[in-house]
């Protein structure tokens, strides 16, 4: 019998994270940094919007695009809050912002076209480009950098293949951000070589210190950004599964079909849930995810300091929940750090090089754990690190 796998798919790679975390799953007494998943519950006004339409029966479709109240309220939300001009029209509700970025990339790669990831940066991206049958070409980013994307690191790697540039930003895993000054610098290179760019702004609502700038609030950039984004994080609603996508009608379009024929239409208690969140969830006077980002602060502050207590070598992260310390004083590469911590003091972390090969040398932790575990957590890791150095 032959071989029924799609080449294509065969070649893709496990997910890094996914490994890490399943391991741990099956172990007793690990403790696990692995996931980025909040450990807050969902508020309970969002909860209770979602119960509600249950109770009165709203369990149909939605149209394909999702509602338009939702819709309407998504297009006030980013212009109130990031000055970023997109109408309801111009927006589809997705299953989750991982569906936004396979059905955006299905939609804009021609086989060939490479797509430019800054790395470290998700590990979804490099496998959505290579299943629409595109090249995805890694630009180098580091932490004296702050991770952030440069004019000429993009310029190193421009081809006249290059069609598109996925933008993530704040990053996961290295909490870097992108601010307005370093933005300005880029745009440069994307209109000389005609570039669209993929803004995958999921933790906009996650930074610290300053506000989130969204790249598609720039008018030169008006018609080439598709902006990605969704309620898991910001909102603690991860098993809801609700994203968005905000594009350029004629690439709104296009994704639209691919979404009809796979999802059909996000959820519709999803949706009736995530228009509560940005009804009340934005309000002064709900504070549950102000509060949330507060906690996150703290739990970032201390994450560094600990790492910096050790030795390592450590950015701050800016953004999200994510710190990404660099291991290559211990004469270990992250994936050696990360399989020896887990067997030696049960404690799972995942390997930098799972978010692309500049990653080789670093360990992403999620912060998005209760302080009890992260204390307990760094205390394993400075017992580690201390015994490498005897």
């Amino acid at each position: 019998m032959r071989d029924f796998v799609s080449e294509r798919a065969k070649n893709i790679k496990p997910s890094g994270i996914r490994k890490f975390f399943d391991i741990a799953s099956e172990s007793k007494d690990v403790i696990s940094l692995g996931v980025g998943e909040p450990d807050f519950i969902t508020p309970w006004d969002i909860r209770d919007a979602g119960i509600q339409t249950i109770k009165k029966g709203y369990t149909q479709y939605t149209s394909n695009s999702g509602m338009t109240e939702l819709r309407s309220e998504i297009s006030v939300y980013l212009k109130e809050r990031f000055n970023v001009n997109y109408s309801p029209e111009n927006i589809v509700i997705t299953v989750g912002a991982s569906e936004a970025i396979d059905i955006t990339l299905r939609s804009v790669v021609n086989d060939g076209d490479e797509v430019l990831i800054p790395d470290p940066s998700y590990v979804s991206y490099r496998p959505c480009v290579e299943l629409s049958g595109g090249r995805a070409v890694a630009v180098p980013c580091d932490g004296a950098d702050g991770f952030k994307l440069t004019r000429e690191k993009l310029e190193s790697v421009i081809t006249d293949k290059t069609k598109a540039i996925i933008f993530p930003y704040p990053n996961n895993p290295t909490g870097g951000i992108m601010e307005k000054e370093y933005i300005e610098k880029i745009i440069p290179v994307i209109l000389e070589h005609d570039l669209l760019i993929i803004s995958d702004e999921i933790y906009a609502e996650l930074t610290y210190g300053r506000r989130h700038c969204s790249i598609a609030s720039f008018p030169e950039l008006e018609g080439r950004v598709v902006l990605i984004s969704g309620f898991s994080k910001a909102f603690a609603m991860t098993g809801w599964r609700i994203g968005y996508v905000c594009a350029p009608e004629s690439i709104r379009k296009t994704l639209l079909k691919i979404h009809q024929y796979t999802a059909i239409c996000a959820p519709i208690f999803s949706q009736y849930a995530a228009l509560a969140g940005l009804k009340n969830g934005m309000n002064e006077d709900f504070a549950t995810v102000s509060e949330m980002q507060s906690e996150y602060d703290r739990r970032r502050k201390f994450m560094y300091n600990s790492f910096i207590q050790m030795g390592l070598d450590c950015f701050e992260p800016k953004g999200a929940f994510y710190i990404f310390p660099c291991v290559k004083s211990t004469g270990m590469t992250g994936e050696e750090f990360a399989k020896a911590l887990l067997q030696e003091k049960k404690l799972a972390v995942v390997p930098g090089d799972a978010f692309g090969d500049f990653g080789k040398y670093y360990i992403r932790c999620s912060y998005a754990y209760s302080m009890k575990n992260l204390i307990e957590a760094t205390s394993r890791i400075s017992d580690f690190v201390k015994e490498l150095k005897k």
